[in-house]
Order: structure tokens, then C-alpha cells, then sequence
């Protein structure tokens, strides 16, 4: 697409990956856009207002205070106008503003005020991505709506290889564009998700569960809505917010998910399975707290299989389900394919660390019923989550996939 028109603001942060904003810059403007520029105090040490202020045609803004800018009493206005802002490079520092609200510069300050879709690129040295308090900040990020790409890998700064390196140019704009125009691919389709655990009780205070997050489920149904899909999630606990826009359906057993689906299953014309149910109960929860420290023997016994009663009452709906394994992942895949008589299967291997259960990406291979296989690299579960509704989408138009890997 064309991005002629589109008024656009690039903020550019501390990173030494400053200079490749230029480039960025340079590319937005060939295709079209007005960019303004925000350059934060680091930023400037990197690369100076001149060179953004000569390809943009544009002042840069800088400081939020500065009486001599005209431009600094209405930043909120110029978010607002703003087709969409674009942070490229994002430190870590700026991931931990934008993620609690800190609005302490012109960017932050900004972030705050924008109206429309912020993509942002991070670039950051060492291990800092990995950084269990970065992943919690694009965590929150993301589940606010909020693009934030993954860094490449390779040479860093420091001398160190890893992840962390700026995006390649085309990647951010890839990005962008589709924020700025998203797929209305699913409009008219009613989607019912299902995500997250169930609990099972053994007593009052314990109960039977499993380590789902519920954070792949909620990418589905927030992609599915962005698509235009009307959505309705029914969810096991989880720590998750619900994306707006859906009806939100909580449960906490087995057997009161299978109740939500099945009350919710005549209209959906797709119903994707992600929720990690519990494959048993105990058969009888005690009414009070099991006292004392001793052996205890739990009877217990099969709960519903929900996805294969959703199959057999074939409503006409694109039934899609989840399997989580930890060996021969293709070949148990195949055989719950098969053997749950479904559309699609979406598997993923839980023992390999850094995806799957509680973690921010996932690897996952999809087989679907006309023999059909296509394996999805890691990545972020939102971009899974798209990745998967685009292939449910091309199934549907007749177009199964073949046997090959991508």
C-alpha cells in the first residue's frame, strides 16, 4: 500500500541503532507520508535534529518545554492528528515508560496522547530483550494493542550476539501498514474462542489445573476482532484482561466450560479450542479442607472432551483445536486430528523452553483435514495468533495447504 498522506510521527530514542532511523525516515517519505520527528535527550547524542529535520522538510521536536518551540503546547493536538506514531529505535527504557504510563518527555508525552495505532521497534544490546522485566513491559504492551516488533538477532553493539538488533527498515513499514489498514478478512464471521485453564476441586482451597496462561487464546480473540470477527471468549483463571469488544465468558471447571461452548455454539461459524482443559476430576471433592500431612489417594475421572462433542454436532462451523505435546509432536498431532474429526489442529511442543505455557512466543505446526501441513517459526504469540486465523481464512476459500514448511 501507499502511505501518500498519512501523517505520521517517528520518535527515535537513545540507541546506538539511532542512525538507521534515518533510513526509516527517508523510506517513509518515498512512500508518501508527512513525518514529524521526535527526538529524545539521548537520541540527539546519536544523531542530530539537522539531518531529520532536512529529510523530513519538517521542525524536530525535542524538548516538551522549550518556550521557544511552537509546537510544544500542542502536543496533544499533534498526537491526536497523528495517523499513527512509530518508535524506532525503542530502548528499554522507553518500553518501561510507555508500559506504566511515565510521561516525562515530548515522546512519552506523546505515547499518551496518540489517538491512533503505535508500532514500535526495539533495538537494545546484551541480553536486555530477554530481560524478564522488558518481557513483562511488552507484554503489557501488546496486550494493550500496541505493536512491538522482536528484534533480530546477530553482532550487537557491545560485541556480544544475540537478540536485539534493530528490524530491517521494510519489516517496521510491513508493520505499520498493517496497523494503519488491518485485515477486515473475518467481518460477518461470529469466532468463539476458548483460553486459559480449567480448575478442578479436590477440596475447597486445592484443586486440579494445569500451566496455561491463557495468553494464546486472548491472541486469537483480539486478532479475530481487529479482523472484524465478533467474538466470543470463554475463558478459564487467568491473570489476562479480556481484549475489548468481546463477550467475555468466565468459568473455572471443565464442566462449566463445556456448558459456555456448547450454549455459544449454534451461531459461531468458527470455534477455536485453546483452552488447555483438564483431562480429569477428582470424582468426588471433598466438601471440607483435607486436613493433615499423609498419603492421600485421589480417585479420579475423565472430564468431557469438549472439542470432539463440538465436532460431532458439526454445526457447519471451521472447528480449529489445540495439543499440546512434548514428543513426536507431528505424529500425535496427526492422530488428534483425526481421531476429533476437526478442521484444523494447531500443535506445539511444551518442552522446549521459551514457548508455550507462560511464555510470549510460541512454535507451532498446523495440520488441517485435507492432509495439509505448515510449520510457523517462533514468534510472538500475537503474530501466531494472526498467522493462524490467515491460514483458517485461506482453508476457507479452498485453498488447503500443501506439504511443505515455512
Amino acid at each position: 500500500m501507499s502511505l501518500a498522506g498519512r501523517e505520521l510521527i517517528l520518535g527515535v530514542t537513545g540507541s546506538i541503532a539511532a542512525y538507521k532511523a534515518v533510513y526509516l525516515l527517508r523510506e517513509l517519505t518515498r512512500l508518501g507520508a508527512a513525518v514529524t520527528v521526535c527526538l529524545t535527550e539521548h537520541a540527539r547524542a546519536f544523531v542530530g535534529p539537522l539531518t531529520f529535520r532536512t529529510l523530513s522538510g519538517r521542525p524536530v521536536l525535542t524538548d516538551l518545554f522549550d518556550p521557544q518551540s511552537p509546537d510544544a503546547v500542542e502536543h496533544v493536538a499533534l498526537a491526536e492528528r497523528a495517523h499513527a506514531v512509530v518508535v524506532a529505535p525503542a530502548t528499554a527504557n522507553l518500553l518501561a515508560k510507555a508500559a506504566h504510563g511515565i510521561a516525562d518527555d515530548f515522546l512519552t508525552t506523546l505515547l499518551l496522547a496518540a489517538r491512533g495505532p503505535v508500532v514500535i521497534a526495539p533495538a537494545m544490546d546484551g541480553g536486555m530483550w530477554e530481560h524478564p522485566a522488558v518481557r513483562a513491559n511488552v507484554a503489557t504492551l501488546r496486550a494493550r494493542g500496541v505493536t512491538v516488533l522482536e528484534p533480530d538477532a546477530g553482532a550487537l553493539a557491545s560485541g556480544l550476539s544475540g537478540r536485539g538488533r534493530f528490524p530491517e527498515v521494510d519489516a517496521v513499514i510491513e508493520a505499520l501498514e498493517r496497523a494503519l489498514v488491518p485485515a477486515r478478512d473475518l467481518a460477518g464471521d461470529r469466532v468463539l474462542v476458548t483460553a486459559g485453564p480449567t480448575r478442578e476441586p479436590i477440596d475447597p482451597v486445592r484443586y486440579i489445573s494445569n500451566r496455561s496462561s491463557g495468553k494464546m487464546g486472548y491472541g486469537l480473540a483480539a486478532a479475530a476482532l481487529r479482523r472484524g470477527a465478533e467474538v466470543t471468549l470463554i475463558s478459564g483463571p487467568t491473570a489476562l484482561t479480556p481484549p475489548p469488544g468481546a463477550v467475555f465468558v468466565p468459568v473455572q471447571t471443565a464442566e462449566e466450560m463445556r456448558e459456555a461452548v456448547l450454549q455459544h455454539l449454534p451461531p459461531a461459524t468458527i470455534v477455536i479450542k485453546a483452552a488447555a482443559v483438564a483431562d480429569y476430576r477428582a470424582k468426588q471433592a471433598a466438601a471440607s479442607k483435607i486436613k493433615g500431612k499423609r498419603d492421600l489417594t485421589l480417585e479420579l475421572t475423565p472430564n468431557p472432551d469438549i472439542l470432539a462433542e463440538v465436532a460431532a454436532r458439526r454445526t457447519g462451523a471451521f472447528i480449529v483445536g489445540f495439543a499440546a505435546e512434548t514428543h513426536d509432536v507431528a505424529a500425535h498431532a496427526r492422530a488428534k486430528l483425526e481421531g476429533k474429526g476437526i478442521d484444523l489442529l494447531v500443535a506445539n511442543d511444551v518442552s522446549q523452553r521459551g514457548i508455550g505455557f507462560d511464555a510470549e512466543d510460541n512454535e507451532v505446526l498446523l495440520l488441517d483435514r485435507w492432509g495439509g501441513t505448515r510449520a510457523l517459526p517462533r514468534m510472538p504469540k500475537t503474530e501466531v495468533a494472526d498467522a493462524i486465523l490467515s491460514h483458517i481464512v485461506a482453508l476457507r476459500a479452498g485453498a488447503p495447504a500443501k506439504k511443505t514448511h515455512a
